[in-house]
């Protein structure tokens, strides 16, 4: 019975010495994704950021624009006019 359980511990022994760099590649590839994940979401976040501005940017100017016209499409009356 002992030479059982001393060959049971050996072979833990060696399954996990056999495991240990695997589970170091894996923690690696983990590590990569996560932080490639990171990156390409921030990205993709500042992308958005910068295109909601043009178009808010855009709108302003439209808006400005339209209202600095006369409802009879003439230039609006300036100040001396009045």
């Amino acid at each position: 019975m002992n030479t059982q359980l001393t060959k049971l511990f050996a072979g833990f022994v060696l399954s996990s010495v056999w495991l240990l760099p695997s589970c170091a590649e894996v923690k690696e590839a983990g590590r990569t994704i996560g932080h490639t994940t990171r990156n390409v979401t921030r990205e993709i976040g500042h992308g958005t950021r910068d295109v909601v501005k043009e178009i808010g940017h855009g709108t302003r100017r439209v808006v400005k624009s339209i209202g600095e016209e006369s409802p009879d499409g003439t230039e609006p009356a300036t100040e001396d006019d009045k």
